[in-house]
C-alpha cells in the first residue's frame, strides 16, 4: 500500500471526527439548544439529506483512498477535498460570528486543515508510482 494512500485516508478520517466532535461540543454553546428546536420546525428532509451526505463524504472516501486506481483517486481526493475545504471554511466564518468559543474555533481550523492537507497530498502523489 502506498504511503500517501494511508496518509490521505487517515486525514479523511480525522476530517470526519473532527467535524463531529465540533458538532457535539457546539451543543453545549449557551442557547444553542433553543435555538436548534427553532431552526429543526424550518429544517426538511432536503436539508437533512445534504448534511447526511457531507457527513459520508470523508468516510466512504476515507475506503476509496485505499481501493480506487491512481489516476481517479488522485482526481478524486483533489476534488472532494477542495468541496470539503470550502464548506468547512464556511463553517468557521458562520461559527466565528455566532458562536466564538476557543474549542469550537480550534476544531473548525483543524476540520479545515485537514481536507487541505489531503488535497496537497493528492497533489504531491501524481510523482509516486
Amino acid at each position: 500500500m502506498e504511503d500517501w494512500k494511508i496518509r490521505i485516508s487517515a486525514l479523511w478520517f480525522f476530517t470526519i471526527v473532527s467535524d463531529l466532535a465540533n458538532v457535539l461540543m457546539s451543543l453545549s454553546y449557551p442557547g444553542i439548544l433553543e435555538e436548534l428546536e427553532t431552526m429543526g420546525e424550518s429544517m426538511g428532509p432536503e436539508l437533512m439529506l445534504v448534511g447526511a451526505i457531507v457527513v459520508l463524504i470523508p468516510l466512504i472516501m476515507a475506503v476509496l483512498t485505499l481501493t480506487l486506481e491512481n489516476p481517479i483517486n488522485r482526481w478524486l481526493n483533489i476534488i472532494l477535498g477542495i468541496f470539503m475545504a470550502l464548506i468547512f471554511l464556511g463553517s468557521f466564518i458562520e461559527l466565528a460570528t455566532t458562536m466564538p468559543a476557543p474549542y469550537i474555533m480550534l476544531l473548525s481550523i483543524a476540520g479545515f486543515i485537514a481536507p487541505v492537507l489531503i488535497v496537497w497530498y493528492a497533489w504531491k502523489s501524481k510523482n509516486q508510482p
